[in-house]
């Protein structure tokens, strides 16, 4: 990553422990693809929402592989486009020629560079989201957007009661349990609007509800091996991982043995905000410009 301009900072650590190995981002984003119902393409449904016209500078924050940069180039082939991350591995890979690695909570660019922020499905990894949010607000420029993509804070109900059940069964008993949050709790659906609405005038929430069909228990295996980097540190002591797993593996065999297949209902969705452009660009107009929220 020699080649890479490097700008790290203080939520480097949290994305670099679940994400170290890139093939757990492919495997969670491989699973969605496949085994999504009614199938949809998340990143195009995404970018079909923020009414973009094809001359906008684009920053992708947490950008990874490149999942939201080849839907933009199959609408935009020429669009202005930089893709930052704080994972070095996974930026390795991605194809844009602008690539930075650092870290959204010091963004390393000028106020007002860019028209479009994308921040998706990372804000939930960042321990200082208000700092993020505010560094995303002075590099936009006048009539820009942020578009944030994330889940519903009660997306994959059955995925968690499965966690949940295994951790009780090899926890011995009296054991204290923390409570199972989603790892995207600190930035859900629910939450993130408010979250943003602290940093600009307006805020629009889409959603997007699926269901994951699995008619074999080992991609869900797969997807739920995924959350071991933020799971494992916080299992009861003496419970070990590896253990927990089987015990899961057993409860979804038998799930698809009775019914076919394992259901796992899920919410994803996007929030977009912004001061005086986008959806709410003809309202400001109409009010006479307004100003924008100081």
């Amino acid at each position: 990553m020699d080649d890479l301009p490097i700008f790290m900072g203080a939520d480097s650590e949290a994305v670099q422990r679940q994400f170290a190995d890139p093939a757990y981002l492919q495997i969670m984003q491989e699973t969605h693809d496949q085994y999504t119902f009614p199938h949809i393409d998340f990143p195009g449904w995404v970018l079909d929402r923020c009414d973009l016209r094809g001359d906008e500078h684009i920053l992708d924050i947490g950008a990874g592989t490149g999942r939201y940069y080849a839907s933009l180039r199959a609408r935009f082939p020429d669009i202005a486009y930089t893709a930052l991350d704080n994972a070095p591995p996974m930026l390795s890979s991605h194809p844009a020629e602008q690539r930075i690695v650092g870290a959204a909570t010091a963004l390393p660019f000028p106020s007002g560079s860019f028209d479009v922020v994308m921040a998706n499905h990372m804000l939930y990894h960042i321990p200082d989201i208000y700092l993020a949010l505010s560094e995303m607000r002075r590099i936009l420029k006048p009539g820009g957007i942020v578009v944030a993509a994330t889940n519903s804070a009660s997306s994959m109900p059955q995925f968690v009661e499965l966690m949940r059940r295994g951790i009780l069964l090899m926890s011995k008993p009296g054991t204290s349990m923390t409570p199972l949050l989603p790892p995207h709790i600190s930035f859900s659906l629910e939450n993130g609007a408010q979250q943003m609405a602290q940093h600009f005038y307006a805020v629009v929430r889409h959603d997007l509800p699926g269901t994951l069909v699995f008619p074999d228990p080992v991609p869900a295996l797969r997807y739920l091996e995924t959350w071991r980097p933020l799971r494992e540190p916080l299992l009861p002591l003496g419970v070990k991982w590896d253990d927990i797993m089987l015990v899961i593996r057993d409860q979804i065999t038998r799930i698809i043995k009775h019914f076919g297949e394992l259901s796992v209902e899920k919410l994803s969705g996007v929030l977009i905000a912004t001061n005086d452009g986008g959806f709410i660009r003809d309202y400001r107009v109409r009010m006479n410009g307004g100003g924008t929220k100081s």
